[in-house]
This record gives structure tokens, C-alpha cells and sequence, in this order.
């Protein structure tokens, strides 16, 4: 794994031996960036964050900060000597907790991010719990968008919160993206 584009491009991301973790294809990322390009300036939450894939590539495009919520120590371990080795300590924080835990501590301190993403574990029906959870802690910030990373076999339809509308959504293979906004904002994706 490697980060694809921006200050650290071509640089490895470290990832634990033995992790059981589905780390976001390089084809994915690049899309997903190309698709909210520009980061620049930007607040990043990179929520079941795993090895900090997607957060890392979003500093290294120039996010102002992003934050990491993952739960496994070896991976949060991981993250943090990540971030020492391509020098984005002082732009992030890693909070060791679950998603609900994370994501509660991150309201408590009324945080808001321009872009919240999400790629929990495929299959073990985590949609329908991550959306209620984001729209109660209301974290995204005015034109902020939401990115659910999912597998294709699981539909978003019975998911989608009454906040929230669908602004745009891709499929790479068995992956799919889906961008979500605020009722209000979704006119203008």
C-alpha cells in the first residue's frame, strides 16, 4: 500500500502483519480523490480507519487535519507510526475506540469535518448503525459530504437516514462509494 498523489505520493503506508483488514484499492482512492478533489484545507474523519489509508492520502493532498477512529491497537499502533514517518503528526489524532465510542467523543466536543468516510467491515451490517450514529452527532459541517465505502451486496436504501440524501454513488468491482449531503445541500454536489 502507498499513498498515490500529493506531498507523500509514492510513499509505503506500513501495515501489520496478520491484520485482517480490506484496505481500500489504489483504484478506489485515486477515484474517491479525484471525485472530492480539492482536500486542500479541509477537516478529514476517517471512521473504521484500519491502517489510515484514506486519512493519510487526504493529508498528504493537503487536508488541515484529519482525524482516525479505529479500534484494533496493533492498527491504531500502525497509524500513529504512520503519521511520525511521513510527518503529519501535528495535522491528525487517532482516537483508540470503537465507531460508536469515536464518533460520540467527536460530538461531545461538538468537532464538525468537511468530510466524514466510512468503510466499515463488509457484510456484518454496519449501514444501517453508522448512519443513525452520524446523523445524531451531527459532525459534518455546512457542504460537507459523507462517503460510505460498501460492499455492492449491501444496499443503502433502507440505510439512508432522514438527514441525508444520496448525492452521487460509483461501483469499482464489488466496492461502492456513496456520497451523501444534507437535504438542503444535495442540489449542489
Amino acid at each position: 500500500m502507498r499513498i498515490i498523489g500529493g506531498e507523500a505520493r509514492g510513499r509505503r503506508i506500513n501495515l501489520p502483519r496478520g491484520c485482517r483488514i480490506r484496505p481500500t484499492a489504489d483504484r478506489v482512492k485515486e477515484s474517491l480523490f479525484d471525485i472530492l478533489h480539492p482536500v486542500e484545507g479541509v477537516r478529514f474523519l476517517d471512521i473504521f480507519a484500519g491502517c489510515g489509508n484514506c486519512g493519510l492520502e487526504a493529508l498528504s493532498r493537503g487536508a488541515r487535519r484529519a482525524v482516525f477512529i479505529e479500534k484494533e491497537p496493533r492498527l491504531v499502533k500502525a497509524i500513529g507510526e504512520n503519521l511520525r514517518l511521513l510527518g503529519f503528526e501535528g495535522r491528525a489524532e487517532v482516537i483508540a475506540a470503537d465507531a460508536e465510542r469515536g464518533v460520540r467523543r467527536l460530538a461531545q466536543r461538538e468537532e464538525r469535518f468537511d468530510i466524514l468516510f466510512a468503510d466499515p467491515p463488509y457484510g456484518e451490517g454496519f449501514l444501517p448503525e453508522i448512519m443513525k450514529l452520524l446523523e445524531g452527532a451531527n459532525l459534518l459541517a455546512e457542504n460537507g459530504v459523507f462517503v460510505l465505502q460498501h460492499s455492492v451486496r449491501e444496499q443503502l436504501a433502507g440505510s439512508c437516514v432522514q438527514a441525508m440524501v444520496m448525492a452521487d454513488q460509483r461501483r469499482y468491482g464489488d466496492t461502492v462509494l456513496s456520497f451523501l449531503k444534507q437535504h438542503a445541500e444535495a442540489e449542489n454536489p
